[in-house]
């Protein structure tokens, strides 16, 4: 990474700077506008994963998958067998067993196997790396959100990006309601001024309980964490980060991306307080400070029993904003209301879109945003967390690096939860 410290200005930059020297070519955008077998790679074997691997090869009738990659063998067959449960993919899954990569070295070894595409879909932490490896391979990306679960990640995963320009590689995110047409729509309106200059904003994710898969006596540390990933600040991030990154990236988007100037926040665990939930928090509440005296409030909870709410409000000086899904409306003398009423799967058309790039070799770039939103979220986890006034600049600039600094399945302490007003900004 750059020495240098990183600046709101700079941040905004990062994603439109021009490359210097001849463009790469990378070997997939060859040949992208014929109907050649493109070859995709899955790493990350759960929900998602499997979710995603099964959208690729419904986006293009000419996509075959012909690996896999998992820290564990069970949920590499796992996957591998939901996957070829699904009669309209199955024919298309072309998985040799040399082709089936296990262990913390898998994404590298499957690289090497011969790619033109590859799906990030392991826990948060691992993204950045991988990344890296895809975009130094030549090979077209779709990337889970988060991207990182720290700065010094993030800060890679920019650098990676700028990469895949110059390579002139696609690099799709996650970060699927950029893809919703309602909100697509919706969006166009707000920054078209609709309802005029934006004011405030604010933004729910309140949900119940997730999955936990319990320990098995034989599990070491860091195999017990990564099969319960969600309850570690260094695999997801923290729920801020790996759930609520969705509202927030709304706010940003709402914000044409800008970085916010700073946030405060609070939260912790009143429910979610028993070992196997880990150390992270079940609530956050988070103020962020945008120019000109904007501001952005942002709630989410992880709590059972509770009232739920996923849902987005964009008060302007001359209408309110409403998005809840399909659900988009604007209040004022613009008023609308989102009647296409048609089942949208934003989870396909954001693979729809990354193949029919490749196809055309017209890349694909989401890097600025997916970058900017999984900053948001930490610029939001640090404010909680210290219970501090963080600045984007300083959040941007951490040094604080999460987990282990070698991968092997041992013994690795958890650390502390995170106690407001103790806890120190790194």
């Amino acid at each position: 990474m750059p020495s240098s410290t990183h600046s709101r200005r700079q941040f905004l930059k990062a994603g439109t700077a021009a490359s210097v020297g001849a463009a790469i070519l990378s070997s997939s955008a060859v040949y992208a506008a014929g109907d050649d077998v493109l070859r995709v790679g899955i790493v990350g074997c759960g929900g998602r994963g499997t979710g995603a691997a099964s959208q690729a090869l419904r986006a293009d009738k000419n996509v075959k998958l012909v690996a896999i990659a998992d820290a564990f063998a069970d949920k590499l067959e796992s996957g591998l067998s939901q996957l070829k449960s699904q009669k309209d993919i199955a024919d298309r899954i072309t998985i040799d067993e040399d082709h089936k990569f296990v262990g913390f070295d898998c994404v590298e070894r499957m690289l090497k196997s011969g790619l033109d595409v590859i799906l990030l879909c392991s826990p948060p932490h691992f993204r950045p790396a991988h990344m890296k490896l895809a975009v130094d391979h030549g090979v077209h990306v779709f990337c889970e959100k988060p991207v990182a679960v720290d700065a010094p990640g993030v800060r890679e995963v920019i650098a990676a990006c700028e990469r895949a320009k110059e390579k002139k590689l696609s690099v799709v995110s996650g970060l699927c309601w950029r893809y919703h047409p309602a909100v697509v729509e919706a969006l166009k309106r707000m920054h078209d001024g609709q309802i005029g200059k934006i004011m405030a904003m604010q933004c729910s994710y309140n949900t119940g309980f997730l999955w936990n898969h319990g320990r098995k006596e034989n599990w070491s540390d860091i195999e017990y964490q990564m099969r319960n990933w969600l309850y570690y600040t260094w695999l997801s991030g923290d729920h801020i980060v790996e759930q609520h990154i969705h509202s927030l990236d709304k706010l940003a988007w709402a914000m044409h991306d800008q970085p916010p100037i700073a946030a405060t926040g609070t939260g912790g665990r009143q429910v979610r307080t028993e070992p196997a939930f880990g150390h992270i928090y079940d609530h956050f509440a988070i103020e962020y400070e945008y120019a000109e005296g904007v501001k952005g409030f942002s709630r989410c909870r992880q709590q059972g029993g509770c009232h739920n709410d996923v849902s987005d409000h964009f008060w302007g000086t001359n209408g309110i904003c409403h998005i809840k899904s399909d659900n988009t409306s604007i209040e004022g003398p613009n008023a609308w209301a989102y009647k296409d009423g048609g089942q949208h799967n934003m989870y396909q058309l954001e693979h729809d879109a990354l193949f029919a790039s490749i196809r055309k070799g017209d890349p694909i770039n989401n890097g600025e945003y997916m970058t900017r939103s999984t900053m948001l979220a930490i610029l939001g986890r640090m404010a909680a967390y210290t219970g501090k006034r963080i600045t984007w600049d300083q959040a941007l600039n951490s040094t604080e690096k999460l987990g282990p600094t070698s991968y092997e399945f041992g013994a690795f302490e958890m650390p502390a939860i995170a106690m407001p007003g103790i806890t120190e900004f790194v």
